[in-house]
């Protein structure tokens, strides 16, 4: 499992001052108030950036990044993705995962056959769809009755087959 959690992306430059407009991908968007740093990825390294938030307005979250002072300095950060270190995000409710330990996992029918890999978690509605890549790529819900164990750490995903055919979107 990842120690960094991904939590943003920076958008664009917001203002005069050094202002970044960022996208939050937080579960809590409220949690970016107890949030001081946040980590920028480079290769395999996490490099730690001070976050001096601004507000939260209308689903968006304007911040100083770092040393930006100017447009120019928050430019630099467009598209850059904003992560946490795991031990300062929002404790999870029992039996709740992080989307980032998930992707990767493996997905296996009752009898041990492996039907892909996670590749994508989808959050447009009231329930997340699953993607899964492999032999024959898929989408389907994330529901109990179809994914009845997951696993993170062994990176396992027990699915009922029988369920998954009435729900999933094979790819053709």
């Amino acid at each position: 499992m990842t120690q960094y959690l991904m939590i943003g992306e920076v958008l664009k430059p917001q203002g005069l001052r050094g202002e970044c407009k960022i996208k939050p991908y937080a579960a809590d968007i409220a949690m970016f108030q107890s949030w001081n740093t946040v980590y920028l990825r480079d290769g395999d390294q996490y490099l730690p950036l001070r976050l001096d938030l601004r507000r939260i307005h209308e689903g968006f979250v304007y911040a100083v990044l770092g040393d930006c002072r100017n447009p120019e300095d928050a430019e630099r950060l467009r598209g850059k993705q904003l992560f946490i270190d795991r031990d300062h995000a929002a404790p999870l409710e029992k039996g709740a995962v992080y989307i980032a330990d998930l992707i990767g996992c493996t997905a296996v029918d009752g009898q041990g056959r492996q039907l892909g890999k996670l590749t994508d978690v989808l959050q447009h509605g009231s329930v997340d769809t699953w993607v899964f890549s492999g032999p024959r790529p898929f989408m389907a819900p994330a529901l109990l009755s179809v994914f009845w164990e997951v696993d993170p750490e062994n990176r396992l995903i027990r699915v009922d087959s029988e369920k998954l055919e009435e729900v999933a979107v094979f790819e053709d």
